[in-house]
């Protein structure tokens, strides 16, 4: 998904002015343990993130001036298979209205990531599910991001 990295601190900014506090965007693959998920109740989503090796980024950072938040286009492959294609003009949430957002409830810092949504795709959704194993090579790729691969260890 796209991931937003801000530049400089952002508290309480207004929409027209959230992109002024964003250094740039990458690449990034928000890895869900779904299993320690829904472990408990209620279900614990951000713990199910926060594995080691979990929410990768990359390939590199690129600034904010050079692409258009709002006309990429995103696809994910698990081992050639597409499980994904979108683009960010279908964002529920849009860059700006994320950072406001967020900017208004806690404050965010130079180098704070923002992952901003998956498009539809996602195994645990599928019939039959799909999730990911050892082994599996994961390829997330966004138009003038470039993209990234990682395979899944066990």
């Amino acid at each position: 998904e796209l991931v937003v990295v801000i530049g400089q601190q952002a508290q309480a900014v207004s929409e027209a002015d959230a992109l002024t506090y964003v250094a740039g965007y990458c690449v990034g693959q928000d890895v869900s343990d779904r299993r320690l998920q829904f472990s408990d109740t209620p279900a614990q989503f951000s713990l199910g993130k926060s594995a080691p090796g979990f929410g990768p980024i990359g390939p590199w950072l690129v600034g904010r001036d050079a692409v258009d938040w709002a006309s990429l286009t995103l696809a994910c492959d698990v081992n050639g298979q597409r499980m994904q294609d979108g683009r960010t003009s279908d964002m529920v949430f849009g860059v700006p209205k994320l950072v406001a957002f967020l900017s208004r409830h806690c404050t965010l810092l130079p180098g704070d990531l923002i992952f901003t949504g998956t498009p539809a795709g996602v195994g645990s959704t599928r019939t039959p599910r799909q999730y990911l194993r050892a082994g599996d090579v994961v390829r997330s790729q966004i138009t003038g991001l470039g993209v990234l691969e990682n395979r899944c260890s066990g």
